[in-house]
């Protein structure tokens, strides 16, 4: 689904009427913690994200150092964090709370939309950005994408870092102890390439979302990688994907 705001186009990788709507008797709160050095820009965040019922503010946090503290103590499913941050920044908090917590999801919130620093924000392990400009339900919606598995990322730097990819091949990556992604674990990467939602993979493989979620954690730790799009431009790379399976 594309959303349009001010001028910035966003893309998620996921289809939004795939996630649990608001009432849903099943559905739990998104915890989030908001992580800014700028307090008007925590407020503005928070006034649009408390509004929904299927969301709580659980804690803000002014910097990096505190952002891991706090995710620690808090164990929140998303954290918003800052790009641009005194002492330790985004990048390298994102990094630290995914080698520490990887089941928390980061999206970066950020003024930056060149392909070298939205690669910086996939390596770290990110799960997607925002431009600081987009507000309002483009906001509520990232939030809920990436609280399910699911990635935020404009189409135009997609596009780059799939192309990079696939004209740079690599060797096949060697995997751990002679490991090698399962035949089923190559269909939730290439389903996942082409854009499908978790909910999405789950019911086109005919299996549960939470071992969709389990197969992309043993992908992640044989690829050596923290996110989605991590994945998918390994798998390129090495030759476990091609470029048609991004379409």
């Amino acid at each position: 689904m594309n959303v349009f705001t001010g001028g910035v186009q966003l893309l998620t990788v996921m289809n939004h009427s795939d996630i649990d709507r608001p009432g849903d008797s099943v559905m739990a709160a998104i915890k989030v913690l908001l992580v800014d050095d700028h307090p008007l820009i925590r407020q503005a965040v928070r006034s649009i994200l408390e509004k929904e019922k299927d969301i709580c503010i659980v804690g803000e946090a002014v910097d990096g150092e505190q952002a891991i503290e706090m995710a620690g103590k808090l164990s929140p499913a998303v954290v918003m964090m800052d790009y641009n941050m005194p002492g330790m920044n985004g990048l390298e908090a994102t990094t630290k709370i995914k080698e520490k917590y990887p089941a928390i999801s980061v999206l970066m919130l950020t003024v930056l939309d060149d392909d070298h620093s939205i690669r910086g924000i996939m390596q770290a392990g990110a799960s997607g950005y925002l431009v600081k400009s987009v507000f309002g339900q483009e906001v509520v919606q990232a939030v809920r994408a990436v609280a399910v598995g699911d990635m935020v990322l404009s189409p135009a730097i997609g596009r780059k870092l799939v192309s990079q990819a696939s004209r740079h091949p690599l060797k096949p990556v060697r995997l751990d102890d002679g490991e090698k992604l399962s035949v089923r674990e190559l269909e939730v990467l290439k389903l996942a390439a082409s854009g499908m939602s978790n909910k999405e993979i789950a019911a086109d493989l005919g299996i549960n979302l939470r071992t969709v979620k389990g197969h992309f954690t043993d992908i992640f730790t044989k690829l050596g990688v923290s996110s989605r799009t991590e994945a998918v431009t390994t798998g390129l790379r090495s030759g476990f994907l091609t470029i048609d399976d991004t379409k």
